[in-house]
């Protein structure tokens, strides 16, 4: 079931229209709490309410359920498609059925199919060929030879990536081998309770946040992150996602709204790229030492790799590195500054205590 207009959707909420429970959940911003449209609660400003087409994407946005309407009775669902989605992640080049991923999450193929698609906006499938299609990029960079890359990624012939119009990544492949050369990124700075942001996006989602005191110091780092791109400055009405999705991370940074869902364009080694994956599981509020996520990682003895994969990470704050502390409780190193980090994790602890 497609999700009402937005209009419905806030008509059905000013009502408490029991009709519509079911068709969508909505979020408040300045709460982070999500309801049913029925719910009896106060209503909130308009500007402050999010959509979501199910319960599993509003939870996977930052959202938690709303104690007086519980719209996610069955929260148990909501670990099961994360545990899918993290198998899938770490077996991408292997064969997974949809028999096997239903299997694993108590579902019937058919369910888990709807309310993975629901959850992820994607299905099992298309999941796991992004996550290929990043193996593929970073192989592209390593590897002497295309056909190499393709089958070291998992894809298992030629055709799988230039067969099918869903798998391009945006670029022939020997121009990403080449370090991206012509690729368009957008980016803008915007001011926040850390200090100078900017942010840069590519066509696939967001590649580049960083933290610092001046504009040129910024614009010289996404130049040395990207050297070979095409980097263009970005008036919000030639890229309005840009500017909604800074606006977004702003909200969260200095008003405390839930970290905003945003699509990723990461960058790395393997190793690195799963440690990142790894990081967005971890929940505001909660701290991991290295060592504890070397072992989430089935890779104990990959402290110091772990550490410095934190420590590569350039999307601040919405890959959440900063949850990452030493053995001891120290805060360890963090690549904007110890002072964010400590600020970051204060108000993180205040809104998941209060």
């Amino acid at each position: 079931m497609s999700m009402p207009s937005e209009q419905e959707m806030r008509n059905a909420i000013a009502a408490r229209d029991e009709s519509r429970d079911g068709q969508f959940v909505y979020g408040v911003i300045t709460t982070g709490v999500f309801c049913r449209p029925s719910c009896s609660a106060r209503p909130a400003r308009p500007e402050n309410l999010r959509f979501f087409s199910s319960v599993e994407s509003a939870m996977l946005s930052g959202f938690r359920p709303c104690k007086r309407c519980r719209p996610a009775d069955d929260l148990s669902r909501v670990e099961r498609l994360v545990e899918v989605a993290r198998h899938i992640e770490q077996h991408a080049d292997e064969r997974l059925t949809l028999a096997h991923l239903a299997d694993m999450a108590g579902l019937s193929p058919s369910r888990l199919q709807r309310i993975f698609r629901e959850a992820f906006g994607v299905s099992p499938k298309a999941y796991q060929d992004a996550v290929r299609m990043r193996h593929f990029k970073h192989s592209l960079r390593e590897s002497d030879s295309v056909t190499e890359a393709i089958f070291s990624s998992g894809f298992g012939s030629i055709s799988r990536v230039y067969g099918e119009a869903n798998r391009k990544i945006g670029m022939p492949p020997r121009v990403y081998r080449a370090g991206g050369a012509g690729e368009d990124i957008a980016y803008a700075c915007r001011t926040t309770a850390l200090g100078l942001m900017a942010m840069a996006a590519t066509d696939s989602g967001v590649c580049f946040v960083q933290f610092g005191d001046d504009k040129a110091s910024l614009i010289t780092q996404l130049k040395a992150e990207f050297p070979n791109a095409e980097l263009r400055a970005s008036p919000a009405q030639n890229a309005p996602e840009l500017d909604a999705w800074m606006e977004a991370l702003d909200r969260h940074i200095s008003q405390g709204a839930p970290r905003p869902d945003l699509p990723l364009d990461m960058r790395g080694t393997v190793f690195q790229m799963k440690v990142w994956q790894f990081l967005l599981s971890i929940r505001e509020g909660d701290v991991l030492s290295y060592g504890e996520v070397a072992a989430h990682i089935d890779n104990p003895k990959a402290v110091r790799a772990v550490a410095s994969a934190c420590a590569k990470n350039r999307i601040g704050v919405l890959i959440p590195c900063h949850r990452v502390l030493k053995g001891d409780g120290g805060l360890g190193g963090y690549r904007w500054g110890l002072a964010r980090k400590q600020a970051l994790l204060d108000a993180e602890g205040e809104r998941f205590t209060g």
